[in-house]
């Protein structure tokens, strides 16, 4: 009785909580919406310089980082898992190859849209794809942008096509997919690394523990592992808002390779370090520093505990594997119904005294033709 009095108040109250956090979070993005579409308009009307107090010496703000170097980073698991199941042909990831391409093409919409605020005239954008200038990283990444929008889309169009029974569109996008998923795989490969490379003409932007000759590698591995993250984060929201269950196996499988390419970053990141003689940077003082360790740690502490538990399973299994031998080696060798010859034969019966030579050689030839006869039965 005392259970089903506690537990209608509990429910009842977890229903006006859920109630109120569903209106309070309708209430939060109505006023992000309103805020966006009022800067919007001033970004319009007042110009770029008008609406971000931007200026020359300082043309690009903080969003900057955010939208197009966080948004294209946090859209790398479309071509992390699509290069691991159509390239490496690790099948076992294609159940969540279109959910992670359907946020990479999401995510490069929103960066495509999110360029018309940044640029200083957005009716432009198209200028370089006709007025070429190879010796610009902007030039290589307005490119690159625009091809691997184009590969994603045809990407994803296979699962429009599929629901409105487009066979035979949807055979002719079969037919190129191969070089449709290898184009796509190099050009966001050239894409984030670009990104780096766009920091390295400008030195005097970074501090000296970011500022590297590196920084195109480790961008490009900083944007594995966030696409990997990414994936793992939207199956979890994804599962809790439809009500299915979690592919635990296939995000396991992730998390291992995440938290190896973490290993990586931090390693080369490191390593970099000693090499331009910038490692006693990290002990001086500064907000920077603090930074760069807050950073760090945010990236070790997950991938410690990550590979320990690794390291932990490895070894149980190892272990598991050699009981298993054992006993397979114990049942070949012995019959079922026990040992070759009685106690008493083998002299462990202190009555009997020792056992002869010939009873000794008697039980050994018992013993192994029994064990014989087993693993030719396959017992």
């Amino acid at each position: 009785m005392s259970e089903g009095v506690l537990t209608l108040p509990r429910t009842g109250a977890m229903a006006r909580f859920r109630s109120a956090a569903w209106y309070f979070w309708r209430l939060v993005f109505v006023a992000l919406m309103v805020a966006g579409a009022y800067a919007t308009w001033l970004r319009i009307t007042t110009g770029l310089g008008g609406v971000t107090n931007l200026s020359d010496r300082f043309p690009w703000g903080i969003w900057v980082g955010f939208d197009v170097l966080c948004g294209v980073g946090l859209a790398a698991g479309g071509f992390t898992l699509v290069a691991a199941v159509h390239i490496f042909n690790i099948e076992r990831y294609k159940p969540i190859v279109r959910p992670a391409v359907l946020t990479a093409f999401l995510g490069y919409l929103l960066v495509v849209l999110a360029l018309l605020f940044d640029l200083g005239r957005p009716w432009n954008i198209w200028h370089p794809l006709i007025m070429w200038n190879p010796r610009s990283v902007m030039f290589e990444v307005a490119w690159c942008v625009t091809l691997y929008s184009t590969v994603l889309s045809l990407e994803f169009v296979p699962a429009v096509l599929e629901k409105l029974q487009w066979r035979r569109t949807l055979a002719w996008l079969r037919v190129i997919s191969v070089p449709l998923v290898i184009a796509g795989v190099i050009l966001s490969t050239l894409h984030q690394s670009s990104l780096g490379s766009l920091f390295l003409i400008v030195p005097n932007k970074l501090y000296p523990l970011w500022y590297s000759p590196m920084l195109p590698v480790m961008f490009f591995i900083s944007a594995v592992c966030a696409g990997l993250a990414m994936t793992i984060f939207e199956s979890w929201h994804s599962s809790r808002s439809f009500g299915r269950q979690l592919e635990m196996p296939l995000l396991n499988g992730m998390a291992r390779l995440l938290a190896v390419f973490l290993a990586v970053f931090l390693t080369i990141r490191f390593l970099d370090l000693l090499h331009r003689d910038a490692l006693g940077l990290v002990l001086i003082n500064r907000t920077e520093t603090w930074l760069f360790w807050l950073e760090s740690a945010l990236m070790a502490i997950p991938t410690v505990g990550h590979l320990k538990k690794m390291a932990n399973e490895t070894s149980a299994i190892n272990s598991m594997q050699v009981i298993t031998k054992g006993e397979l080696s114990y049942s070949n060798t012995y019959p079922v119904n026990g040992y070759a010859c009685t106690l008493t034969a083998m002299g462990g019966d202190s009555a009997s005294g020792a056992p002869t030579a010939a009873t000794a050689i008697s039980c050994s030839k018992a013993a192994a033709f029994a064990g014989a006869d087993r693993s030719r039965a396959g017992l």
